[in-house]
Parts: C-alpha cells; structure tokens; sequence
C-alpha cells in the first residue's frame, strides 16, 4: 500500500483527540486515591487493550513475536519502561497544572526528543531533513510546531501569573505551579522514549508483513512490548503507593472510617474508559505512522501537536480560562493556530515525498 499522507494526519488527530480526552473520565472518579483509579485504568492501557486489539487486527501474533530477534523484543520493553516514567508523572501533570498548561510543558520536550533524536542516532538525519526540500519543508514544519508549543506555554504561564491562589484553585483543583513545571520537565523527557521503543521495534513490523498482516496494523505487536514495559513501571509505583497508603480496600468499597462508600461500578467503568481511550492514541498514532512515507519519524511531532490542540480545546472546556484576560485566551487560540498550520504543512511535505 501506496504512503496517504493526508490520511495519516487524519489518524494523527485521531489520535490527539484520544491522548487529549484520556484524563477526562478520571475526574468522574469519586473517593479512589490515585494509585487505585491509575492502576484500574492502566492494566486496560498497557494489557488489556494492546493485546486484544492486536489479536484481532494481526496474524499470528505469538508467532511473531517469538522469531523476533531477543534484542528487538528486550529494547521496545526497556523504552517502555522509560515512558511508564513519563506517563506515571503525566497524570501528576494534570493534577498540578490543568489539561492546557501541563499538556503544553510535556509535549513541548515529548516533541523535540522524540522527533528529531531517533534520525539523528540512525544517521539518516542530514539526508532526510536538509538536503530534500521535502525534508525542509518538514523540518518548517517542526519549527512552526515549537513556536505554537512555545506560545501555548506562555499563555498558561501568564494565566497562572495573573490569577489569584483562589481562581487556580477554582480552575485547577490541586494547582502547584513549582511543583507541576518540575514534573512536566521529567514528563516530556521520559514520555520521549515511547518513540525509541517503537523505533527499536520496527523489525517487527517486517515479521508481521510477512505473516499476512495488513500496513496499517503490523505496528501493534511492537505496542504490545512497548506499552508492557510501561505497566511493569506503573505498577510498581503504584504497588508501593497502596501498600505505603494502605489503600487496597478501595477496590472493595472500604474507605476511611465514616466517610461515604466510594461508586464502585461507576469508578471501574470509569477508569476502564479512560485506560482504553489512552491506548486507542497509540493505536491510531501507529495507523498514522504507516502512511507517512519516509518521514514517518515526523508522525511524533504531528501527534504532540494534535494533542495540545485538543487538550487545549478540553481546557476551555473545563473553564480552565475562565478568569483569564481576553488577551490571554487570544493569545493561547494563536498557539493552537499555529499548531493546526504545522500539522498542514508537515502533512504537505511528507506527501512531497511520498
């Protein structure tokens, strides 16, 4: 099957809109530390959906994944792992900065490492991206991507600078503008190697070509490693959490003396959406990838991208920026625009080279 750019760029947003929402169903979660709802969530994210869907939409998935190479198998694990970090503080992002802000700071870094360092360490780099005007075109791209990231963050940054500790708290319940920076900055440099693991994993795809399976789904084995890595981090994390918390019962219903049961039904179906939904931005992410061409590297910057524009869009939403002056908002629908024109014009350079 022929390179669609245009159509992966559709996937990518696809995508986006997944990552972006993911969080959503979690504020619905009521009297669930969480360690209990991450966790709930996460063994949908990171088990149960990559392996299901992959059985469906590939061939002989336990018989590719055996010919692979160890080393191919072992690496997408360890990036994995590596991205759990970033993940696991991902949500602590959320909580500290609001879905605007906090998704702007990761994905800034999340893009800029996880875009430009796979080609570099491959040594393809200067043939890709600065002797090909399709490649400038893309690298365009990528700058234009940075100056929206750069805008967005700016604008959250003088929201936060002009509003009272008692609007933020409105806005962003748990809001730590410190503390939230301090982890974003980890977040988007760890989240960063969900990309090397998927970049060590393309072997795989080869395999899965081989048995039958169709272009736009021979990425789903190597999430299947990737996305394992991230719930071994996740898990113990959260395992030392519930013990150090003692916070097991909550599964059960048991909660602090006198205090109100906790909805068990609605917190599991709650947090077995908002798992699912984050495993859905990586599978439409690897059906994007499968249709950019030879700048399918470029697929990381178009999915960060996407992902602010519409966390941006929730962040609105949510009355995240209610109280913030006109220019502000202005100011923050500008970032968003200019991040719609990058996806335009790295769409457009990849189908230049298709």
């Amino acid at each position: 099957m022929n390179a669609n750019p245009p159509l992966g760029v559709l996937f990518h947003w696809l995508g986006g809109l997944a990552a972006a929402s993911f969080y959503v169903p979690y504020r619905g979660v009521k009297r669930w530390p969480w360690e209990i709802y991450w966790l709930t969530g996460g063994i949908f994210s990171w088990l149960i959906a990559p392996w299901f869907i992959a059985s469906l939409r590939t061939n002989d998935l336990l018989g590719v994944l055996h010919a692979a190479p160890m080393p191919v198998i072992v690496w997408p694990i360890v990036f994995g792992m590596l991205w759990g970090f970033g993940g696991l503080t991902y949500g602590l992002t959320m909580r500290y900065l609001g879905l605007s802000l906090g998704m702007a700071v990761v994905l800034g870094l999340c893009t800029v490492f996880g875009t430009l360092i796979p080609p570099i360490f491959q040594g393809d780099f200067a043939a890709k991206l600065l002797d090909t005007p399709s490649g400038n075109i893309v690298l365009l791209g990528l700058g234009v991507t940075m100056a929206g990231i750069i805008v967005v963050a700016l604008a959250g940054a003088r929201k936060d600078a002009a509003l009272s500790p008692k609007q933020k708290a409105a806005a962003v319940a748990e809001f730590d503008f410190r503390k939230g920076i301090a982890v974003a900055v980890f977040s988007g440099i760890m989240s960063s190697c969900f990309a090397f693991g998927l970049a060590a994993g393309e072997p795989i795809k080869v395999l899965s070509a081989a048995a039958g399976t169709g272009p736009l789904w021979t990425g789903l084995p190597i999430l299947c490693l990737v996305m394992f890595g991230g719930l071994i981090t996740n898990a113990l994390w959260c395992a030392w959490l519930i013990v150090k918390n003692r916070s097991a019962g909550a599964w059960i219903g048991r909660g602090e003396a006198g205090a109100a049961p906790a909805p068990l039904l609605a917190n599991f179906l709650l947090s077995a959406v908002a798992g699912t939904v984050w495993y859905f931005q990586f599978f439409f992410y690897t059906m994007g990838e499968s249709q950019m061409g030879r700048f399918g590297f470029s697929s990381w910057t178009l999915h960060m991208a996407s992902i602010i524009i519409f966390g941006t869009l929730w962040g609105f939403a949510f009355r995240e920026w209610k109280d913030a002056a006109p220019r502000l908002r202005l100011m923050v629908w500008s970032g968003v625009g200019l991040l719609v024109l990058a996806t335009i014009v790295i769409g457009y350079g990849n189908s230049l080279a298709a």
